[in-house]
């Protein structure tokens, strides 16, 4: 396949990208634009580890093909969220609660609650395990990753 010229709007930037139109956006993110905090897991949409919000929903970057993004979708990476002097409410939660491991998954995992959240402000620890069960940990860290977002919960 020849490659096309691509418009995305990533964490509230404009970029243009030449890729083939059936690379997955997870490695335009990782491989062109050098945001590499979405991480290649199991590459078939399963873990969560690529996980991106689109048009604040969580998706899957592995499985998303290039010409499946319209220019007008935004999308945002863990990059676009927070910065290290001035974290997001989840992104602290999850210092506070240590609800993290090896940090493999912790960027799916923190936007992932923050879609729920932004959702649903006051879930119950039930719709926090729903949301959330799509994501998978290898350090085991599920228990702290609830409470985190259980504590923020208005």
């Amino acid at each position: 396949m020849a490659k096309q010229e691509f418009n995305l709007n990533v964490n509230g930037k404009a970029y243009k990208v030449k890729v083939e139109p059936d690379e997955p956006l997870l490695w335009v993110l990782r491989d062109d634009l050098k945001l590499t905090g979405s991480k290649f897991g199991c590459g078939v949409g399963i873990c969560g580890a690529c996980t991106v919000l689109i048009d604040g929903v969580p998706r899957r970057s592995c499985v998303i093909k290039m010409e499946n993004v319209s220019p007008g979708q935004k999308i945002v990476t863990i990059e676009g969220l927070g910065s290290p002097k001035n974290l997001t409410a989840v992104q602290q939660a999850f210092i506070d609660h240590n609800a993290f491991g090896c940090g493999f998954c912790t960027p799916g995992m923190i936007l992932t609650a923050t879609a729920l959240l932004a959702q649903n402000p006051n879930p119950t620890r039930e719709e926090i395990v729903a949301a959330m069960d799509n994501n998978l940990c290898r350090c085991g860290s599920y228990l702290n990753i609830i409470e985190a977002i259980q504590s923020l919960k208005i």
